[in-house]
């Protein structure tokens, strides 16, 4: 039988070359795993819908894969404007997503399992594979795509083929790769509800027999991205933000047994802030809470409307007395032009290639390289307007001079600035060896190496003590600066085998060993001197010396898949997952880390340890089937999942005592439903597709979240057990439809839409009343006229037509009162939400 050829076809080669395998031109299947016979002749029938992933590191129909994934095509992408990772939510129940702030910069959950948006030290515990290049820093949920194949994301731990940071599943992105025949196209869309323009455009084709490229790029700017509320003390009355996206793929089969594919990845974008959709949520009290300073001699008024729902956002400017200077070496000291502002830049490069060394055995490679660097400042009390007072009477002057010198009705007083610089570097190279016997008996091994590169610098403002005071030496505006460098080196190995007992029973499995190790560095170039000299903070200068985390895991897999018709398969497997753990990077470089510099080793391995997490673990499984009726125009798939999480890694924000606190959870078990369906009715051109999942994930083991005095057992701590984790909906899902209608032989109408339905959740991990999101239901739609072969179309797309405002994540809100400060005590929470409602006139194009 011919070899099956890869996933890239060797389009390129000359005609005599295509004709010799123009019979592998059409294969499913990457590199790998034989495919039974009836499997070969259910593609043979109608391939036309045929829909294929790369679940488990090669090619495979979704339908015949023994995991459950969601797959959206491009031509779906498109129709709905689908350009962030945030915008995949509709399409996937259990999915959620939310970007803005510091730390990681965003978070991803499925099925309740994620990894927390405050910490940059967190790998992401969704994992995102761009190309075939995994990268777990969560600051790529901020990153736009563009000319993209299409997206799946695949539930469930997904470590044997993914390794690191799949413990609860992945997010793919596949982007698009050189024709045949030399093709362009291009969009221009305007917003109308954010004030934004859109232009992108792609040229592709071949550059001789053997070497295709394809050039995409897309510009974005937005100027209403985030609306602020009536009288929030800001410049800006709302606040923008420009992206462009590009990338180069370069497509080379200089013979029939070997092809490489490079990409080359680059996104640019520029915000007024990284605070983007954060509101308010004003608490049990029902008030606005003030932002309490100085160990409550300093409150300054909130501004805030205390209407968490309304697509507004009270984003004050921070207080001027507070940026006259920011320290040597910050961002901010070269790039704060007077407003919140957030860079980012990334470059993502991939090599893969693929080499038949024999009939039967394939060598490939993937080699990636990311270098990310993202910058920004905002306020992260959110809110504060003049005139800051002082609760007990007392002149302001005599206790914040330098706050009562710009102190006035209506002043932009926002406090708790932050001026975090992420900047990381990473190399991965991955090879696999992989068989194509024509016997029962295939297998996969393989390896994976990573280092990768993280510095993030903050300088900061806890106290703030400039509001007395610039720093009377340096003549800075911040608390302090610090700089963290953490180098990580990961190695693993994995094998996994396939056996085709009979054509229509596959018993398949496999194991990865990874080893992990990090090490840290702390240095504080900076400390203001009022600060240092008081003794609670370290003096400038420090440098804390190597912090060092090591672990390894097995983690194994197991499944069983038969194909009971050639339209309907029944699987079963086991699973593990696993996210190494490592060194908190929010560390205040207060005086407990002057214990770095005992002479006591146990002393430095206390506060050492004290910095440490460890890693998180799941295990568990599921069953389903995949199945087809009615000549394959109905679609059913259906899978029941039980996994358990051990040492979940958690942040939670205390609120009074402006302080991270970072540890491991107990136990999440999280088990539910899955359901997909897709029918192609009778009408010509009319089909439905929906999803359903239900998902009960709770915490299942002691878990203490809240402990005010710090004493185990001593009867007031607060533990979660049996309490439903935070972003997992019991019951979410979505119906969508699509209709072409032709109107004559060079134009069709296109109508589209999409109803998603969340269920109500907790949006947060500390108390056992969280802050509670109700169940929603959004709309999106779209109508189209254009010509049957995609050379031209006009669109009208809306999303999110009723504007329906939801929150993703909550934490308590910085610099709260606590009691006995003669105001309320505060219970004000930061809560981050989505995007709005959105509606485009689109123009596309192509020839």
């Amino acid at each position: 039988m011919m070899k099956q050829s890869r996933v890239r076809n060797n389009i390129f080669l000359n005609k005599s070359a295509r004709a010799i395998l123009m019979g592998s031109a059409a294969s499913l299947v990457l590199a790998g795993f034989a495919v039974p016979a009836h499997a070969q002749e259910m593609s043979e029938y109608d391939d036309s819908n045929v829909i294929t992933v790369t679940a488990r590191k090669q090619q495979e129909t979704l339908q015949e894969v023994p995991v459950t994934v969601t797959a959206i095509g491009g031509d779906t992408l498109d129709k709905f404007q689908v350009d962030q990772v945030a915008d995949v939510v509709s399409r996937v129940p259990a999915l959620n997503v939310s970007t803005g702030g510091s730390g990681s910069g965003g978070q991803i959950a499925l099925r309740g399992v994620g990894s927390s948006s405050i910490s940059a030290a967190f790998d992401s515990a969704v994992a995102f594979d761009f190309d075939g290049v995994q990268v777990s820093t969560m600051r790529m949920v901020q990153a736009g795509f563009f000319d993209v194949e299409q997206i799946d994301v695949l539930k469930g731990p997904q470590s044997l083929f993914f390794g690191k940071s799949a413990s609860a599943g992945v997010f793919s992105v596949r982007s698009a790769n050189p024709t045949q025949d030399w093709e362009a196209g291009g969009k221009a869309s305007y917003e109308f509800e954010e004030n934004g323009t859109v232009f992108g455009g792609y040229i592709s084709g071949p550059i001789s027999d053997t070497l295709g490229i394809r050039i995409a790029g897309q510009y974005t700017d937005i100027d209403k991205y985030v609306k602020l509320e009536p009288g929030t003390a800001a410049v800006n009355r709302s606040r923008g933000t420009k992206e462009f996206v590009s990338r180069v793929t370069l497509q080379w089969d200089p013979a029939y047994n070997f092809n490489a594919n490079l990409k080359m990845n680059y996104v640019r974008n520029r915000n007024d802030g990284p605070n983007g959709f954060v509101d308010i949520d004003c608490g049990p009290n029902g008030r606005a809470d003030e932002v309490v300073l100085l160990g409550g001699a300093v409150a300054i008024p909130s501004g805030a409307s205390c209407n968490a729902n309304d697509g507004l956002y009270p984003l004050a400017d921070p207080s001027a007395a507070l940026v006259q200077k920011f320290p040597d070496g910050s961002g901010g000291a070269t790039r704060y032009k007077g407003t919140p502002y957030g860079e980012t830049d990334i470059f993502l490069g991939r090599l893969s290639w693929d080499l038949d060394l024999s009939d039967h055995l394939t060598l490939s490679s993937v080699s990636g390289y990311l270098n990310l660097d993202a910058d920004d400042f905002d306020s992260y009390s959110i809110v504060g307007i003049g005139s800051a007072f002082n609760p007990g009477g007392a002149p302001l002057a005599a206790i914040a001079p330098a706050l009562d010198a710009i102190n006035f009705p209506g002043s932009a007083q926002a406090t708790g600035g932050g001026n975090p610089r992420n900047r990381t570097e990473q190399f991965s190279q991955e090879l696999r060896l992989t068989s194509d016997f024509d016997g029962m008996f295939n297998f996969m091994v393989g390896a994976f190496y990573e280092t990768r590169d993280i510095d993030f610098n903050t300088a900061q403002q806890v106290v703030p003590i400039s509001f007395v005071a610039p720093d009377p030496v340096t003549g800075n505006t911040f608390d302090y600066f610090k700089k963290q460098n953490t180098k990580t080196e990961a190695l693993s190995f994995f094998a996994s085998t396939t056996l085709d007992i009979t054509d229509q029973l596959q018993l398949s499995g496999g194991l990865r060993w990874t080893e992990e190790n990090k090490t840290s560095r702390i240095s504080v170039p900076y400390v203001h001197t009022l600060l240092s000299s008081g003794g609670a903070f370290i003096s400038s200068g420090f440098f804390s010396g190597p912090i060092k985390f090591k672990d390894d895991n097995f983690s194994p897999e197991l499944s069983i898949r038969y194909q009971a018709t050639p339209d309907v398969n029944i699987y079963g497997s086991f699973k593990t997952g696993f996210k190494s753990g490592g060194i908190d990077n929010s560390a205040l470089p207060s005086a407990g880390l002057l214990g770095f510099s005992s002479p006591d080793p146990a002393v430095r391995q206390a506060v050492a340890d004290s910095l440490r997490f460890e890693s998180e673990t799941g295990k568990g499984g599921e069953i389903g089937v995949k199945s087809q009726f009615a000549s394959r125009s109905v679609t059913f798939n259906l899978s029941g999942f039980y996994y358990v999480f051990d040492d979940l890694q958690v942040q939670n924000f205390d609120a009074t005592k402006v302080q991270f606190e970072t540890f491991n959870a107990s136990q999440l078990t999280t088990k539910g439903i899955d359901v997909e369906w897709a029918w192609a009715t009778p009408v010509s051109g009319l089909n439905f597709s929906g999803a359903m999942a239900y998902t009960d994930a709770k915490f299942s083991k002691e878990f203490i979240t809240v402990d005010p005095d710090g004493i185990p057992n001593s009867g007031d701590e607060t533990d979660l057990n049996g309490r439903r984790a935070a972003r997992a909906p019991e019951f979410a899902g979505n119906i969508a439809f699509d209709w072409t209608v032709p109107l004559n032989n060079s134009v069709e109408l296109g109508l589209n839409g999409n109803l998603q339905y969340t269920g109500s959740y907790f949006t947060g991990q500390q108390k056992l009343n969280d802050l509670k999101q109700d169940d929603y239901v959004t709309v999106d739609g779209s109508v189209s006229v254009g010509h049957p072969d995609g050379k031209w179309r006009l669109s009208l797309v809306g999303v999110n037509l009723t504007d329906k405002i939801w929150t993703n994540s909550s934490q308590g809100r910085p610099f709260l009162a606590g009691p006995g400060l003669g105001l309320p005590v505060g219970d004000d929470m930061i809560v981050t939400q989505n995007r709005g409602r959105q509606v485009f006139v689109e123009a596309r194009f192509k020839f």
